[in-house]
């Protein structure tokens, strides 16, 4: 006969009196002690079903089986966490028109750099109030449906929900329509220039 060390350990440590969690631990680990009934346990033990220390035993037997239960429940909430920000199956099946070879890059310019970005198009102009503004609304659109801004929609809100996700914290995510009258560089290969830059609002209708 083996007795399991660390089970003894345990039992010992959740308050079992040595000399029972010795005999609770010989040929038996945790899972297989917690599988026993009150008269095994006792019939183990050498006690009476009427002694306060089987009561005991049987005390702290049931306190580790809830405990389990709750650390279970826990790391299947953190499971579904990962599989719902992290996993995301249905994005690894979803066709991204992005990788198609016949669509052009595309990606969002950040609102702080539109101003820099759109510079050499000379696209400011001075309100009737006098204040200088950048007339976005001259640029040639794409609908927000567009599967490319979709496609970008997507991932952005991807990525938003993974930083909040590392900062383990309340985010309140994208504000709704935070898409729209943002703006986004295309760039395709060109014969003459090697690369062409063009550049289109993002609207929600024409």
């Amino acid at each position: 006969m083996v007795v399991k060390s660390a089970t003894k350990k345990r039992l010992t440590e959740l308050g079992v009196r040595e000399e029972l969690a010795h005999k609770l631990a010989t040929d038996r680990n945790m899972a297989a002690i917690k599988q026993m009934s009150s008269d095994d346990i006792a019939k183990a033990c050498g006690l009476s079903r009427d002694d306060e220390e089987l009561q005991t035993v049987l005390n702290v037997l049931q306190e580790v089986g809830s405990n389990r239960r709750r650390n279970k429940s826990r790391k299947i909430t953190i499971s579904m966490k990962e599989i719902d920000l992290i996993d995301m199956p249905e994005h690894e099946i979803k066709f991204n028109p992005l990788n198609h070879v016949l669509v052009p890059h595309h990606e969002l310019v950040p609102i702080e750099m539109e101003l820099e970005e759109l510079s050499p198009w000379d696209l400011i102009r001075v309100d009737f109030d006098g204040t200088e503004r950048l007339a976005k609304e001259l640029l040639p659109k794409i609908l927000i449906t567009d599967p490319a801004i979709q496609a970008l929609k997507e991932a952005e809100e991807r990525e938003e929900l993974l930083r909040a996700a590392e900062d383990d914290r309340d985010h309140p995510g994208l504000p709704a329509g935070w898409l729209a009258d943002r703006v986004v560089k295309v760039t395709r290969p060109s014969p003459t220039a090697g690369l062409s830059v063009a550049y289109r609002l993002i609207v929600e209708g024409s």
